[in-house]
């Protein structure tokens, strides 16, 4: 069975006209003859979406019961009514709907997975604000959450995906005319969600998107044809990089470029030979870096034999359009010789547009070769020791050859001359080695080669056989000097590689970036102290009272960078300072490209800090909008209750009888205690969120805790309150006062759930000792209600929780958190369990006493 097509209508918000769409393109192929129902479609109330959605089939919807709210009924999509109707096409509105509990599946894109898989043909809509990557940009941007998100592979996969688009403006005033929402509804819509600012985010998110999928398509359809010449559907920036100095100018200029065109994509490339010696320097690199990244770019590392030949396939890989290069540092001489990276990049670019950037570096011989002669490729010692030997040498390996003069012939000596340059070669070095292969001639010229004591050759041949002696030493020592370079180049790339990986390993593994790799630093370089300092704003040019100290460990942090014995530069705003002994241009290397990460590691620490505010703020603001939809209801209620319960009294008072006056006075003194009880609440949920509720923890009995927990129910609530309290109990350490607040909640909340559904049977509170040692007392409230789902129980403790919500609920969800909260404060625990034949028990935990008390316990209340 073939699997069946996805078609997707993409919004940027609710309004744009996605349904509408959906539905003209199944009532088009309806006109075609083909086989189309409507599985499901969202009218919202929407008069013209509802009038779109006329004359096509729709498949009967199926009813759920709410199981968490009796009486109510869910309508979802049918999945086995549209399986067993096999239609050629189905439409199904709001991919990202999260289905009613009872369905086959949670989600609404999983049942389109099945009707897909089934061979049926699926048009469907979402907006961009549920796609599940853009999830915490659309929160950041609007201040909203989405709750229901679809994974962005089941998007990507579609075989269409194509954009409703409106501006904001036309969005705004198709939300006035009530063509959205109801009358209602439009002006705090306006204000909040449908703000032209948000609107405006939204949409670029969906265009960018929407950019990228067709992006992509058009790479797999150029992969799929062969097609390796650019095309220019985007402007792409390949910027190559080096790591010398003219990097930074060449980035900023790539990004110049990028910028011209809109929807430009700027990636730094950096070629690294296969043997890993290019002369690089890491810290150089890793500045680039963060600049490329800074201007919004990306970056890449390749590794290639030939650099012009890597930097073409990357460029044509990526479908760039233009390439950067950096006008060459090589001499006049060697350009002459061979063409630079930029002419071979220019030779073989064909299509691409290659732009040539001159730079302050290219009319010095800066760069690698300056690179290459800063670092000695053997240590003074043996350069020493290989001068030495290049003099001295010869003149001995002549005076022993001279004594034996008639044991050996010419080829002899010249073989014994080019082994002692080999010699000189690998102790020394090239130079040494170069100086000693001179003599070696000069001295194998004037004692040994026919006229002898001259320096004429009387014989070709013993001429060519002293050019071979000078020119093969000349070659192996250069073969030499260069292999002793890589191999020092290598050692000690490695070692720096270890180090970096180290210290990279330990920040990684730390939760604070900066303090952990200050750490790391003094630890790996035997250093007594690291800070890194900050320029304060307001004395930018200071000294001593311009910096402030960010981070330190070890020895006191210098005050700034000038009365530390090193510093490393960050950035104009950042400087690592350190205290210790003197560091090697080795050490000072690797800690420059440290102190490269330095800002960024900063910045993710801030970032996440941020990130850490916004998120407690959303929580904050998400409790607020909770209280005041929760409270908007119960506060108005009583109060509602009390005025017409007073009004009657005032208006009509003298005339009612004492039966009816005595029923108003009761309701005002209900309503009243029910206002009572929500304020207390309130505030304690206020007190624990800030932390200042104090226990006064004290062995207590809860044979007389319990009892006065109870004590203000009404009469009639607690005859269905049943109490198994044994007096024998040992002695809790907890607070008396929050314990019968925390007792009252949990009775309270059962009875108000509970007895509804099931009457006659009541709420039990019972106690007993655990069985691990005697060392803890449980509390049980249990009740015979509709219970709790597993997957709701934690959820059942937050504030402002109300399972099965109807607008007659009482309550605003404050009970079992405000139980929660002052329990935990009294050093106990509160869990959620199942009853045993239905219903929910709530156990409160608590610690044995150590001690008996000397006076009686404490039954103090918290302050209101």
């Amino acid at each position: 069975m073939r699997r069946g097509r996805l078609r997707v209508y993409l919004g940027a918000a609710p309004g744009v006209g996605k349904t509408v769409a959906m539905l003209g393109e199944g009532r088009r192929r309806a006109e075609r003859g083909q086989d189309v129902v409507v599985a499901v479609v969202e009218t919202h109330g929407r008069a013209h979406t509802a009038a779109a959605a006329e004359g096509l089939e729709h498949v009967p919807r199926r009813r759920l019961a709410h199981p968490a709210s009796p009486g109510t009924v869910l309508e979802e999509m049918d999945v086995d009514a549209v399986l067993a109707r096999t239609p050629r096409h189905a439409l199904v509105d709001e991919l990202a709907h999260t289905n009613a509990p009872g369905s086959r599946h949670a989600k609404r894109w999983q049942d389109v997975e099945e009707l897909l898989a089934a061979g049926i043909d699926v048009t469907t809509t979402v907006n961009v604000q549920h796609l599940e990557s853009l999830n915490d940009v659309v929160a950041q941007i609007t201040g909203v959450r989405q709750r229901e998100t679809v994974p962005d592979d089941v998007v990507r996969s579609a075989d269409a995906v194509e954009l409703v688009d409106m501006s904001p403006q036309a969005l705004r005033r198709r939300l006035a005319h009530g063509n959205v929402y109801a009358a209602e509804r439009v002006d705090a819509a306006l204000s909040n969600y449908f703000r032209v600012g948000n609107l405006t985010a939204l949409r670029e998110l969906a265009l960018l998107w929407t950019a990228d999928r067709v992006d992509a398509a058009l790479a797999l359809y150029r992969a799929e044809q062969g097609i390796d010449a650019p095309w220019g559907a985007r402007e792409r920036v390949v910027v190559a990089l080096t790591g010398g100095p003219e990097g930074d100018a060449l980035v900023r200029r790539a990004a110049r470029v990028t910028q011209r065109a809109a929807g430009g994509e700027l990636l730094a490339l950096h070629v690294s030979r296969s043997d890993g010696l290019t002369g690089a320097a890491p810290d150089a690199l890793a500045r680039q870096r963060l600049l490329a990244e800074s201007l919004g770019g990306s970056w890449h590392s390749v590794v290639g034999e030939d650099v012009a030949t890597a930097i073409l396939d990357f460029a044509r890989g990526v479908n760039a359009t233009h390439v950067v290069v950096g006008t060459s540092r090589r001499g006049r001489l060697a350009a002459a010789l061979s063409p630079g990276v930029g002419q071979r990049v220019i030779d073989g670019s064909g299509d691409i547009d290659v732009h040539v950037v001159t730079h302050e570096a290219a009319a010095g011989r800066r760069g690698r070769a300056g690179a290459r002669s800063a670092v000695p490729a053997l240590p003074a010692r043996r350069r020493a020791a290989g001068w030495a030997l290049s003099v001295a040498g010869p003149a001995a390996l002549t005076w022993l050859l001279h004594l034996t003069r008639v044991n050996h012939e010419l080829p002899s000596e010249l073989l014994l001359f080019l082994a002692l340059v080999v010699g000189v070669a690998l102790v020394g070095g090239m130079w040494p080695a170069l100086l000693a292969a001179l003599l070696s001639g000069l001295l194998a010229n004037w004692f040994f080669t026919p006229p002898y004591r001259t320096l004429t050759i009387a014989e070709p041949a013993n001429a060519v056989a002293l050019l071979v002696l000078v020119s093969v030493g000349a070659a192996v020592a250069a073969v030499v000097d260069t292999a002793a370079r890589r191999a020092r180049e290598a050692a000690r790339a490695r070692a720096e590689a270890d180090v970096l990986a180290t210290l990279a390993g330990s920040v990684l593994r730390g939760a604070q970036a900066v303090p952990a790799l200050l750490d790391r630093l003094v630890e790996t370089f035997g250093l007594r102290g690291a800070a890194l300092l900050e320029r304060t704003r307001d004395a930018p040019g200071a000294a001593d009272d311009g910096w402030r100290v960010l981070a330190s460990t070890g020895c006191p942090p210098p005050v700034s960078p000038e009365a530390a014995d090193a510093s490393l530069p960050v950035d104009e705003h950042l400087s690592i300072a350190l205290c210790g002994a003197p560091l090697s241009a080795s050490d000072l290397r690797v800690l420059t490209a440290v102190a490269a990460q330095a800002g960024s590691l900063l910045e993710r620490d801030r970032l996440r800090e941020a990130a850490r505010t916004a998120r407690r703020e959303e929580e904050r603001t998400a409790t607020r909008t909770a209280l005041l939809a929760a409270v908007s209801h119960d506060l108005r209620t009583p109060l509602a209750s009390v005025k017409a319960s007073a009004s009657t009294l005032r208006a009509f008072g003298a005339e009612l009888d004492p039966a009816d006056r005595e029923v108003l006075l009761a309701d005002v003194e209900t309503s009243a205690d029910r206002l009572q009880a929500l304020v207390d609440n309130l505030l304690d949920m206020s007190r624990l969120d800030a932390g200042a509720v104090r226990a006064r923890r004290e062995a207590v009995a809860l044979d007389e805790v319990v009892p006065r927990a109870l004590a203000g129910l009404a009469p009639e609530q607690a005859a269905g309150v049943v109490l198994d309290v044994p007096e024998d109990l040992p002695l809790v350490d907890a607070d008396a006062g929050l314990l019968e607040r925390a007792l009252g909640n949990v009775v309270e909340n059962a009875l108000r759930h509970a007895v509804p559904h099931a009457p006659g049977r009541p709420v039990e509170v019972t106690a007993g000792v655990v069985d691990d040692g005697g060392r803890r007392v449980v509390v049980r409230v249990v009740d015979r209600g509709p219970g709790i789902p597993d997957d709701r129980k934690a959820a059942a403790f937050s504030a402002f929780q109300r399972l099965g919500d109807a607008p007659g609920t009482l309550g605003v969800g404050l009970g079992l958190a405000v139980a929660r909260g002052l329990v935990e404060a009294s050093g106990g625990t509160v869990e959620a369990d199942d009853t045993p034949g239905g219903g929910l028990t709530v156990v409160f935990s608590l610690p044995v006493a150590a001690r008996v008390p000397a006076g009686p316990p404490s039954t103090r209340e918290v302050p209101a």
